[in-house]
């Protein structure tokens, strides 16, 4: 067997059913569609949810609780992760981005929080820190300011 005497199993592949190109395809004059009716014509058919005409569900159910317009979303690191930056270095978010530990669509802000250990002194600069992050940060002999 050589590489041009390859091909796929019988009946594996099908061809594409060309519809609505003439009588000689098998598809022509009505395009598999049948005769009249809504879903022979163009965009025919009924939306997603349409109960026939009765009121939906989704609009039946009662709207319920509210969204908070001015709520703050972080992008979370852990101290544990942290450990991948050599001793006495500065992390910013663009450290984290440079290091592929927050991809760069996320770039908003930083949240560092306290789970996994850090062995080394490192200066931390973040929008927010949890307590025992800190803590964690300040017992191995950094420090960490919010930005």
């Amino acid at each position: 067997m050589r590489l041009e005497d390859l091909k796929p199993a019988s009946g594996a592949r099908r061809r594409r059913k060309r519809i609505g190109r003439g009588p000689g395809s098998g598809h022509g004059k009505t395009a598999t569609r049948g005769h009249k009716g809504q879903k022979a014509r163009s965009g025919g058919g009924k939306p997603p949810g349409f109960e026939g005409g009765q009121m939906p569900l989704h609009r039946r159910v009662p709207k319920r609780g509210f969204v908070n317009v001015f709520r703050k979303e972080y992008v979370v690191v852990n101290v544990g992760a942290l450990a991948a930056f050599p001793p006495e270095s500065m992390v910013d978010p663009e450290a984290l981005v440079a290091r592929r530990l927050i991809k760069k669509s996320m770039r908003g802000a930083v949240k560092i929080l306290g789970e996994g250990e850090l062995g080394h002194a490192l200066r931390v600069r973040a929008h927010a820190f949890s307590q025992s992050a800190l803590a964690k940060i300040q017992a191995a002999g950094g420090h960490g300011e919010v930005l």
